[in-house]
């Protein structure tokens, strides 16, 4: 079976611009919202919402799971400086136990759009659900591999969140945050055991782990 001939990186960001394009040509701007940190143990959920120029379409700009540290690394500030206007939302994890990951998640995603300098006339959204805010919207599933805006924003938070949580890692370095970023590694969790938590951890997810639940 033969496979198929692979794209150019021109092919590819065009490709990935597909969804966009078709509000670019009625004249209206798009922004692309994403969210990192639902699935940890400890830390925040983090928010991004990012508005480009029309037709800016930057090279290596791909779904931030599919790309290496140094990688997103280097596309932040390429992302910050091109962007019309980009918005930030955290939620922390006392409001996540209160609230639970879903709503907290949406909250992030509010604040973020809040943030924004200057709106879009279209925002597209990653994930099933829309969000309570006054924009035209679509949600895109799997979006930030097939909407190079939300994309562009996937990378925002997700260097975001990962340099927050190095940062924590030099205050509680019991549990490796610089490594696992929160995430429930077999080491995390062992630690999590041995010493129990501490004040990042998500008291609504752990309760398997310490028997608090």
């Amino acid at each position: 079976m033969e496979s198929k001939p692979k794209l150019s990186e021109e092919e590819r960001l065009f490709a990935l611009s597909s969804l966009e394009r078709e509000y670019w040509q009625a004249g209206k701007s798009v922004a692309g919202a994403d969210e990192v940190g639902r699935g940890p143990l400890a830390g925040p959920v983090v928010a991004a919402v990012v508005l480009l120029p029309t037709e800016c379409l930057i090279e290596r700009v791909n779904d931030s799971k599919k790309l290496s540290p140094a990688r997103r690394e280097m596309l932040y500030p390429i992302i910050i400086e091109k962007a019309l206007s980009y918005g930030l939302g955290w939620v922390w994890p006392e409001q996540i136990d209160t609230l639970n990951i879903r709503r907290a998640t949406f909250l992030a995603f509010r604040q973020a759009y809040a943030a924004l300098q200057t709106k879009p006339d279209v925002l597209f959204v990653d994930g099933r659900d829309k969000l309570d805010v006054a924009a035209m919207q679509e949600a895109v599933i799997h979006g930030d591999a097939r909407c190079h805006c939300i994309a562009a924003a996937s990378i925002i938070a997700k260097v975001e969140r990962d340099r927050y949580m190095e940062a924590q890692d030099a205050l509680y370095p019991a549990y490796g945050f610089a490594q696992n970023k929160g995430y429930g590694t077999a080491a995390h969790i062992a630690s999590l055991r041995e010493i129990g938590p501490c004040p990042l951890h998500r008291r609504s997810f752990i309760g398997h782990f310490t028997g608090e639940g």
